[in-house]
């Protein structure tokens, strides 16, 4: 399968200081194992472009966007207790969102069956009028947003396996019919959102689905969620592209998360998100990185995502259902058995 990727060490200008955990250092650890893989000379390589004014208001408030120019522009600035933003940070997030609308471009022009953009700062837990959770821009809301509105799509699906909840990503939707938004994090944890009562409002209600979880889940628990709560439920939205908010903060060396997911699991879980996807929207399947902060776990669980998407990786064999899964989905089962029937019955 063809993949494009977007990597540029212009995303390393975003500088969040000393000891801050979402740090340039990820994307070049990346870079490095990608390039010892020998898989940057198997990718087709996107140009990058500035998001333009206009596809930023799409989610965000023109105050919000003037916000954060200004605190780039003061050269040294916190847009809230854990979310700086540097000289260069307010580019770096217009060339990340825009890089990202260009993937999806490129996917849906068929110059690519999938795409991973290796873009910082992260974005799903930008919220309309705030910056927060490290995120300055909402890259993956904006990125459906430009599918709605310039290709004309009536259903996209957002995944998102980040252990932190998409807050921003489930506020920008969560009165949208048009949009399925589905997240496997850890609960209760930072934002603090993303409860299984959480289905969305109005038009939009059913069209969020939140699966919660303790920490310490592996590889079993997150694919057991992505076969019973994800599965059926895209099959019956029959969405026409999915997007990925991809951190690999569950990762089990991952300092924030407190899960156990293994490089395995990732490419486990990306096996179901392509065969999502080859089966409902042409295989149209973009990527953007959101969180991840142990280097070494981050990296090779990049570098295997990609693979997979390439064809080259596959998962070893099934995993058992693990205990306890029946009564972990059996409430939200309930709270989504009315919009989506076939909840909880997937393989």
């Amino acid at each position: 399968m063809t993949t494009a990727i977007v990597s540029d060490p212009v995303f390393m200008k975003h500088d969040t200081g000393v000891g801050h955990p979402e740090r340039p250092e990820r994307l070049a650890k990346i870079q490095q194992v990608l390039e010892k893989r020998g898989l940057m000379d198997k990718l087709v390589k996107l140009p990058l472009r500035e998001a333009a004014a206009e596809e930023i208001l799409f989610i965000h408030s023109p105050a919000h966007l003037s916000r954060v120019q200004a605190a780039s522009q003061s050269g040294r600035a916190w847009l809230d207790g854990d979310t700086p933003a540097s000289a260069d940070s307010y580019s770096a997030a217009m060339l990340a969102a825009g890089s990202l609308l260009d993937a999806v471009d490129a996917v849906m022009a068929g110059e690519a069956k999938n795409a991973f953009a290796l873009v910082r700062p992260p974005g799903h837990h930008a919220e309309r009028d705030r910056a927060m959770g490290f995120c300055l821009f909402n890259n993956v809301a904006i990125a459906a947003a430009h599918a709605l509105e310039k290709h004309k799509l009536s259903r996209v699906l957002i995944a998102d396996w980040d252990v932190h909840h998409g807050n921003a990503t489930q506020h920008s939707f969560y009165s949208d019919p048009r949009v399925l938004f589905f997240s496997t994090h850890r609960y209760p944890f930072y934002p603090g959102t993303g409860a299984a009562e959480e289905i969305g409002t109005g038009e939009g209600a059913g069209f969020t689905v939140n699966v919660p979880l303790s920490g310490g889940a592996g590889d079993a628990v997150f694919d057991a969620c992505f076969a019973r709560a994800l599965e059926p439920v895209a099959r019956a939205f029959k969405p026409e592209l999915i997007l990925l908010s991809a951190g690999f903060d569950a990762h089990r060396l991952d300092p924030l998360g407190g899960m156990a997911v293994t490089e395995e699991g990732y490419v486990r879980l990306t096996h179901r998100l392509l065969e999502l996807a080859g089966e409902l929207c042409q295989g149209r399947l973009v990527l953007t990185l959101e969180g991840g902060y142990h280097l070494e776990g981050l990296a090779n669980s990049v570098a295997d995502v990609i693979e997979a998407l390439r064809g080259d990786k596959a998962p070893a064999k099934p995993l058992d259902p693990p205990a306890g899964i029946e009564r972990l989905l059996e409430k939200q089962q309930k709270l989504l058995a009315g919009f989506w029937p076939g909840i909880g019955e997937g393989r």
